[in-house]
């Protein structure tokens, strides 16, 4: 079989999946190496790009899936207006990034670090499948832990936590912190850690 027509195959495979398709799960299907098959898969995102394509391939949550690409957002937003009644609500974001960076967290130290009840959040994120149950934490009670899941990793276009942005990229400057404070009411200005 050609290249041509690899990618051709795996062009077919990706439209119809619903989910991200693993290397492994093409190789089977085209009766190839993984390797080869992630060959092909890499090829494919870099002709989509060099051909300046309106879809994109990406690599995410140990597979491939193919995306618009970003400077079509606006049309898509335009056509896909159900996608305002899925948004995330900022409280369900400010929990999602606290498991993401915190994980495997508890839901009491979750409502500790945001300083309000984030039970009814993180239901509603787990309902949604962004975070799962990653077991039991060894204390009084044994709260359940909870951790990012793969969905989480899908959704937000990435392949592992490693490509969560650094924390240190959203602390303020120093003039940021001195008008926090002052909005705050404080004089002293919040200690750099």
């Amino acid at each position: 079989m050609a290249d041509k027509e690899i990618k051709k195959i795996l062009e077919s495979l990706l439209f119809v999946c619903d989910e991200p398709l693993t290397a492994g799960q093409a190789a089977k299907v085209l009766e190839k190496t993984e390797g080869e098959t992630r060959v092909a898969l890499d090829e494919l995102a870099k002709d989509f790009v060099e051909a300046d394509r309106g879809i994109q391939l990406r690599k995410v949550a140990h597979g491939y899936r193919l995306y618009t690409h970003p400077a079509n957002a606006p049309f898509v937003e335009k056509l896909v207006v159900s996608w305002d009644s899925r948004r995330l609500t900022r409280a369900a974001l400010e929990t999602l990034a606290i498991i993401a960076y915190k994980q495997p967290i508890t839901k009491i130290s979750i409502s500790s670090i945001r300083g309000v009840n984030s039970d009814g959040v993180v239901a509603s994120l787990a309902s949604k499948g962004l975070v799962k149950e990653m077991g039991r934490e060894k204390s009084p009670g044994a709260p359940i832990l909870y951790g990012s899941s793969d969905l989480f990793l899908e959704k937000f276009g990435l392949c592992s936590l490693e490509d969560l942005p650094a924390l240190e990229e959203f602390e303020p400057d120093s003039n940021s912190r001195v008008e926090i404070e002052a909005g705050l009411g404080r004089s002293n200005p919040i200690a750099k850690n």
